[in-house]
């Protein structure tokens, strides 16, 4: 099974690698064009700012790329913000795949409340294919200051400082703000589901 990481200029691509390895898949990292449409499964990392990000994807024309897909299609992090319609981070236009959905940034009110959240915490109210198998509350690594506002294609939630989408599904587009690749057995079981669509 062919399956691909789209490089840009976001990290933790090498932790997924590395993932992907330790259940035996061998992923090509790349932002050429026929080697995504070629892929039969199409993951997209990251880790960085998402207006820089944009604008890598834009000059290579990865924007038009990504929208187009038709096999499934793993947003991570930054990769499933840019999914979105929009991100309050340097008031960046995203991709839109989700349509309508805003990212927004954490606020916070309360000091108990650290941003970026870092660390681990736990995903509910579980839907869709991808989860198969994942308890619920199953605790899964969270590095974020920016969140999916809950909205029609929500298939995961989480609470920090208040609910939010931590998953989310429209068609073959799925989007997880937390990170599988460091997510122990939860998040190994959520990339073999994905693997297995």
């Amino acid at each position: 099974m062919k399956t691909v990481i789209i490089k840009y200029n976001a990290g933790n691509i090498q932790s997924v690698l590395f993932a992907l390895e330790r259940i035996g898949i061998q992923a090509v990292v790349t932002d050429d064009a026929e080697e995504i449409l070629a892929a039969e499964k199409v993951i997209f990392p990251g880790v960085g700012e998402a207006s820089t990000a944009m604008q890598y994807l834009k000059e290579r024309e990865l924007d038009k790329l990504i929208v187009s897909l038709k096999q499934p299609v793993l947003g991570i992090c930054l990769g499933m913000q840019l999914l979105c319609a929009y991100s309050e981070e340097n008031d960046t236009s995203c991709l839109g795949v989700f349509e309508q959905v805003p990212v927004r940034k954490f606020r916070n009110k309360e000091t108990a409340f650290k941003v970026p959240q870092t660390g681990w915490n736990s995903i509910q109210q579980l839907k869709g294919p991808l989860f198969t198998q994942v308890k619920e509350n199953e605790y899964c690594y969270f590095v974020h200051s920016y969140y999916a506002i809950l909205n029609e294609f929500t298939t995961g939630t989480t609470e920090y400082i208040h609910p939010y989408s931590s998953a989310l599904q429209r068609n073959n587009f799925y989007g997880v703000q937390f990170h599988p690749e460091k997510s122990a057995k939860a998040g190994e079981q959520i990339l073999k589901n994905f693997l297995t669509l």
